[in-house]
């Protein structure tokens, strides 16, 4: 996946090294938004972002990213 990929698509890696792992079905905190668990790519912290945020998101843990939202990490 490259940056002209759709942000939410699986496999999509925004410019931050951030990785879209799957759609949750838990709501998002932004209008009309789902919640995607991503993965950072340098430390591989695990953590949830709205769909909108995906393409601008730096991860909380390595890059001082905002805190992730909550997700399930069961995969049904």
């Amino acid at each position: 996946m490259n940056a002209t990929s759709p942000t939410t698509q699986t496999g999509y890696v925004n410019r931050k090294g951030q990785v879209t792992i799957r759609k949750s079905d838990l709501a998002g905190n932004d209008h009309l938004q789902s919640t995607y668990q991503m993965a950072c790519s340098h430390c591989g912290n695990n953590y949830g972002s709205n769909g909108s945020d995906i393409f601008e998101r730096k991860c909380p843990k390595c890059q001082g990213g905002r805190p992730g939202l909550a997700f399930t990490a069961d995969l049904k």
